[in-house]
């Protein structure tokens, strides 16, 4: 069981890490059978102003934003207002007759893609590269960055509709990629819906889970709990990084036009656990439902086929797990290179936001963190790692 060695190994770790500038600061949640059983925070919010990180702190979640997004679907789905093998071009006209990069050349699809692909990360579209897809993706979002400020700022429809006239990478379905294809379910759910999506995901989930701090911008009466980002200066220490991306307003000082179903959203630590207790607890919270059971499990137990496994297994640091609906779950935990759980899953973000369930051992993971290109770090996995050894074996 968690107990006191633990408690200190975890203190002495963030501490080292901050001392020797690998981040500025973070803080840990753990949270077992529905009870914290600890919580730490180390370093600082603002280096600069001596600002320490604070349990009410605000993080962007970068692609720690994707689990949320992907529970939105599940409430269109589990209503029936969805279908998962529907055409995105159903709600995105920009998504009819694609082209997909074949070679040297264009190709047309030889399918649309559909909901379900968007959710698998198998559709096509990507975040970046060399070829026709990953070039014109990158020149998309620079417009959606150019434009930011300006008088006519780039919509989340207009923005995904303008993505789906950019070339695939490969054929709906036939491989796995990391790629935009949560940003494009956000323009879905608004669509489907009637109410974009950051009013969506307000009203059918953080309202009635009590996540007061989280959404696509920070009001100005919060914006002093905010943490900087940080990058690696080169020389061992960190430099303060204040640039947009992705089309995500780094000040978040704004209601921002588009709204990013892949990596928009702020939170704190207390405001995600609401999130993954929510899941954990089979769709309900505090008397709270939010999804049911059935749909919990089908969003929390997602796999890929062979083909598509095989994209993902390209992925060396998540080995042992599969994907689905926008989440890592683990599949053999003897093939990973640190300790897992059989049947964990949850996901990560650009600036080192992470989230872990694992259901069997009903023990959430929780960390937050703000420094540029890191996702899971070595860090977090030795977190994990003294973490998960203290639990039993189910």
């Amino acid at each position: 069981m968690f107990g006191l060695t633990e408690s200190k190994q975890i203190t002495e770790l963030l501490k080292t890490s901050v001392g020797k500038k690998e981040i500025a600061g973070g803080n840990l949640l753990i949270i077992k059978e529905g009870v914290e059983i600890f919580y730490h925070e180390d370093g600082f919010a603002d280096i600069a102003a001596k600002i320490p990180i604070k349990r009410d702190s605000i993080f962007r979640l970068y692609s720690m934003s994707k689990p949320v997004t992907a529970a939105s679907v599940m409430l269109l789905l589990e209503r029936g207002v969805i279908d998962l093998y529907e055409p995105v071009s159903k709600y995105l006209p920009g998504f009819k007759n694609q082209m997909v990069v074949s070679g040297n050349k264009l190709v047309p699809a030889e399918r649309e893609v559909t909901i379900k692909d968007l959710l698998s990360m198998t559709s096509g579209l990507v975040y970046g590269g060399t070829d026709p897809a990953g070039q014109d993706t990158e020149s998309l979002f620079k417009e959606i960055d150019d434009r930011l400020f300006s008088d006519s700022p780039m919509s989340t429809a207009e923005a995904m509709n303008k993505l789906g006239r950019c070339p695939l990478a490969y054929q709906p379905g036939s491989f796995w990629q990391y790629g935009t294809s949560a940003d494009v379910l956000g323009a879905v759910v608004e669509a489907a819906s009637g109410k974009s999506f950051g009013e969506f995901l307000k009203k059918e989930i953080f309202e009635p889970l009590g996540m007061t701090d989280t959404g696509f911008w920070v009001e100005p009466d919060k914006r002093s709990r905010l943490v900087k980002t940080y990058a690696d200066n080169g020389e061992g220490g960190l430099k303060l990084y204040t640039g947009n991306h992705l089309g995500i307003i780094q000040q978040m000082d704004r209601e921002p036009a588009f709204e990013s179903g892949g990596a928009g959203l702020v939170s704190t630590i207390d405001d995600y656990a609401k999130f993954a207790n929510m899941l954990m607890r089979e769709g309900n919270l505090n008397g709270v439902t939010i999804l049911k059971p059935r749909t919990v499990k089908y969003l929390t137990s997602g796999t890929l086929n062979e083909t598509q496994q095989r994209g993902f297994d390209l992925w060396q640091t998540l080995c042992g797990f599969s994907y689905g609906n926008l989440m890592r779950v683990m599949k053999d935990s003897s093939k990973a290179g640190d300790m897992g759980c059989l049947s964990e899953y949850g996901w990560d973000g650009w600036l080192g936001a992470y989230f872990c369930n694992c259901p069997k051992e009903k023990l959430t993971i929780l960390f937050m963190m703000q420094k540029t290109d890191t996702g899971t770090t070595s860090l977090t996995r030795k977190l994990r790692n003294i973490i998960l050894s203290s639990q039993e074996v189910r």
